[in-house]
């Protein structure tokens, strides 16, 4: 399993249904995810049954990051956009709003690249931060990120278009 002192990484299971439903109805981070509406209970039970998928099959991988300390989920870390050819996959953490400032998505990050690099043979990383978003920008760059463009207007928040910055990470 993959832990620290802070945090434990684990896969999805059938009784996070709560969880993530209160995750992927925060209206706060529909922006940089791609959502527009709410998530039904159904959907996310049905989403949930086919959690266990191979990596490499499905390409995407979920993990929810819980506190060492309780066992309570307290967020996701997504790889995703995996590309077998290029070795290369997006990253994205979503931590409860209750539960951020806590150091636990540097712990997650953390952990995840030497588990990229060595279990999921992954070249790199990568990921899009909004603009306004110095707090991820901050976590990402601390883990070795680095900026790598800028795109316009490519976020459509709810005050309006927002630029997206791209970070990128060798795993050498």
């Amino acid at each position: 399993m993959l832990r620290s002192d802070l945090i434990f990484l684990r896969p999805l299971e059938a009784d996070d249904l709560e969880f993530l439903y209160a995750l992927e109805n925060d209206p706060a981070v529909w922006g940089v995810s791609d959502t527009l509406a709410p998530v039904s209970r159904h959907v996310l039970r049905q989403y949930l049954d086919s959690a266990a998928a191979d990596f490499f099959e499905v390409r995407q991988l979920r993990l929810v990051i819980a506190a060492a300390a309780t066992g309570e989920a307290v967020g996701t870390l997504d790889v995703f956009g995996f590309e077998p050819l290029h070795q290369r996959a997006g990253v994205g953490i979503t931590i409860l709003a209750a539960h951020r400032q806590r150091g636990y998505a540097r712990a997650a990050l953390a952990l995840l690249l030497p588990y990229a690099q060595q279990v999921l043979r992954l070249h790199q990383l990568h990921c899009t931060i909004a603009a306004d978003n110095a707090g991820s920008q901050r976590l990402f760059t601390a883990a070795g990120f680095q900026e790598v463009g800028v795109r316009r207007e490519w976020l459509r928040m709810a005050a309006g278009w927002q630029d997206a910055v791209e970070m990128q990470l060798l795993l050498l």
